[in-house]
């Protein structure tokens, strides 16, 4: 499903990048502060610096993202998710403390293969998913929300949504597979 709006603030962007940037800002800042402030608690300079970065990428490639029609919301939290795990793993390195296993696991079952498209591929593989599973995705993954809140805020039971998760994730791996990216 297309976001009426991506088009329209991509050119805003490439047209005057000042004011793009502020219109995306604006509407987008919160979900990218709250998709961080999830990977990264208690750690608000580096939320701040991730934001930065998330929205300094969106500026480099505001061509690539009208070019072809992606949905800006989509890929701000595709693009805020990786910054924050990427800045997680940066100072846990440090720390010598690994990754939860929950992240692990994600991360592993979500990313494939590093290389070529495959982020981009399962975000427009998620974005294409029905309600409530695409919801339901995007609050796990993305959002990092528990099996728990989601089955609150959506009313389901807890165990309809680790199911729907799991049939969720097979139908990416297949898919997945069908392009040419494997299981490391």
């Amino acid at each position: 499903m297309k976001e009426p709006c991506t088009p329209s603030l991509a050119q805003a962007i490439l047209t005057d990048p000042e004011t793009g940037l502020r219109w995306a800002m604006r509407d987008y800042a919160s979900l990218v502060r709250g998709i961080l402030r999830r990977i990264l608690p208690q750690r608000e300079r580096d939320v701040e610096e991730c934001m930065a970065d998330v929205f300094v990428a969106l500026w480099r490639n505001a061509q690539k993202l009208y070019d072809t029609g992606t949905p800006v919301r989509a890929w701000l939290i595709v693009t805020a998710r990786n910054t924050g795990i990427n800045r997680y793993r940066v100072l846990h390195r440090r720390e010598e403390v690994p990754l939860t296993e929950e992240m692990t696991q994600t991360i592993a079952e979500l990313m494939p293969d590093a290389a070529g498209d495959a982020a981009d591929w399962v975000g427009a593989l998620v974005d294409a998913m029905g309600p409530p599973n695409r919801e339901i995705f995007l609050r796990k993954y993305y959002l990092m929300q528990s099996s728990r809140e989601i089955a609150a805020s959506l009313g389901m039971s807890v165990g309809s949504v680790n199911t729907r998760l799991c049939r969720g994730r097979e139908r990416l791996r297949k898919e997945l597979q069908k392009g040419g990216y494997t299981h490391a």
